[in-house]
């Protein structure tokens, strides 16, 4: 099991608290480098360009330009991995892509982690001139575009939207075959995407019930069973509330003592989850420190 963590800033969504709205980079800048000083895993950057009125009340307007932000935070660490979660790859061009994330590879000596997701925001396809409908396909074909372009030197592909032939991209990424690419959604068609396509599954506000039933599924696609190696299934776990003692009788996933949190993790590690992105509710930055310091310390090294 590994653990990634939140940034602040980055999203900010309704009823998150003043100082993440602030837009002051000390607070980014000092989570990235608590995280990456205490061993966690990764860093992610989502992504919507524009944001239309009717989404404000769930979505909220900021949302950090994901490239820009890893390549900043690559800058201030050493070690930590820099994930797209999620990237709507319809909005952009894949070749801009594979250019950008090879860049930032081989920049940060190799710790690109793409997260990539069809999209579900219909009147922001709207805005961009992009096809809704076909949204899936176009990123089917987009991944495979992208991983031809890291992997093959010269590349050629043939597809649907883009054919191409004999093509050099560089510079290349440090990782090889090429970075990771995780794929976003919830939907058995996500499942289906991570299985064949692509090198983990990234879903977002997934119920337990809900990841048991999409890896049984997934275990289940004939794809599975011909995949070269493990599906990394990375799942966010939160808000994290760790108390000085037990909670007893019902209580909420991911709230209790460190041994109860413990045990949490444990159940989502038995149904083949492989990664968690820890998430806090804090009043201050100085309280996201402690809470991202106190997951640290009391619960990753059970699972070191």
């Amino acid at each position: 099991m590994r653990f990634g963590t939140t940034l602040p800033l980055v999203q900010q969504m309704p009823g998150q608290p003043d100082w993440e709205k602030s837009g002051d980079p000390a607070a980014l800048v000092a989570v990235a480098h608590r995280a990456d000083e205490l061993g966690y895993d990764w860093l992610p950057c989502s992504d919507h360009v524009v944001v239309p009125q009717k989404a404000l009340e769930f979505a909220g307007a900021t949302w950090y330009e994901p490239a820009t932000t890893l390549s900043f935070v690559a800058g201030l660490t050493s070690s930590i991995r820099l994930l797209t979660h999620v990237l709507v790859l319809p909005y952009h061009n894949p070749f801009d892509i594979a250019k950008q994330y090879a860049t930032l590879d081989r920049l940060s000596g190799g710790r690109v982690i793409l997260g990539v997701g069809a999209g579900h925001l219909r009147p922001e396809f709207l805005a961009l001139g992009i096809d809704y409908e076909t949204r899936g396909d176009v990123t089917d074909e987009y991944v495979r575009i992208i991983k031809a372009l890291w992997s093959d030197q010269p590349a050629s592909f043939r597809g649907e939207r883009f054919q191409f032939h004999d093509l050099h991209l560089a510079p290349r990424p440090v990782q090889q075959p090429h970075p990771p690419v995780w794929i976003g959604g919830n939907t058995r068609r996500a499942v289906r995407r991570a299985v064949d396509v692509g090198d983990g599954w990234v879903p977002w506000q997934v119920t337990f019930d809900e990841l048991r039933d999409r890896l049984d599924y997934a275990r289940g696609l004939p794809s599975y069973a011909e995949r070269a190696r493990p599906l990394d299934v990375t799942v966010p776990a939160g808000p994290i509330e760790i108390t000085a003692t037990a909670i007893d009788g019902q209580r909420t996933p991911f709230t209790g003592s460190a041994a109860q949190i413990v045990e949490d993790v444990r159940a989502y590690e038995a149904i083949g989850v492989t990664g968690m992105t820890a998430g806090f509710r804090s009043r201050s930055l100085a309280e996201r420190l402690e809470q991202v310091d106190q997951f640290a310390r009391d619960v990753m090294p059970a699972f070191a």
